[in-house]
């Protein structure tokens, strides 16, 4: 049997997002032809960022609004700006207000046709406008509401993706198998507004 050998030339970088769209079980645990795929990529960014980074804050503690806008649309928002700081805006994957503390919605814009950042702090606002990952402009200025935090908003690519989201969310499963931790003063407010006559709340701890 003849032992292999490798060396620098066998090996091949993918980029983040490129990884993404090709291997999405990866990153949301259903592959591209699965009709849950659209599902569950809102059910990842809204357990990461019921768990976020530690740097950001601690599990179950961050107030959520999310959106749920089309089958293949959505919004999500927190009360944490991370990417400011005293020194401005820490940009992460490729020049966008997404990075690593923030890799499973970088996940979701990478798998989107069109994805807007916005961060806020202190009076000071900044939106960015994204293709999938990867910045179609500077962050730019704009008036935000009082207090602090982040919405990203995705719209998820309709030439990718085989069905929208679940009709019936009562499902999603925020948690995982992996979450321990007790019960905190953080929440996840989901408004589905796909039926205009009839939008209907869930709320998630």
């Amino acid at each position: 049997m003849t032992v292999g050998r490798y060396s620098a030339s066998d090996i091949q970088v993918i980029e983040f997002d490129e990884s993404v769209r090709t291997r999405p079980a990866m990153y949301f645990g259903a592959g591209r032809g699965s009709p849950d795929l659209a599902t569950r990529v809102l059910e990842g960014v809204l357990a990461h960022v019921l768990h976020p980074a530690a740097r950001v804050a601690a599990v179950h503690t961050l107030q959520v609004k999310a959106e749920i806008i089309g089958d293949l649309a959505f919004m999500v928002s927190d009360d944490r700006a991370d990417a400011l700081d005293d020194l401005g805006v820490r940009l992460g994957y490729y020049g966008s207000m997404l990075g690593p503390a923030r890799w499973v919605s970088a996940a979701a814009a990478a798998l989107s046709s069109r994805t807007v950042a916005e961060v806020w702090r202190d009076g000071v606002g900044l939106r960015q406008e994204l293709a999938g990952l990867r910045p179609v402009s500077e962050p730019r200025n704009f008036v935000p509401e009082a207090g602090a935090g982040t919405r990203v908003s995705f719209d998820l690519d309709n030439a990718y993706f085989r069905q929208g989201i679940a009709a019936n969310l009562a499902s999603l499963d925020l948690h995982g198998p992996h979450c321990s931790d007790v019960a905190g003063p953080g929440q996840v407010t989901l408004v589905d507004l796909r039926d205009r006559g009839n939008p209907t709340t869930s709320l998630y701890r």
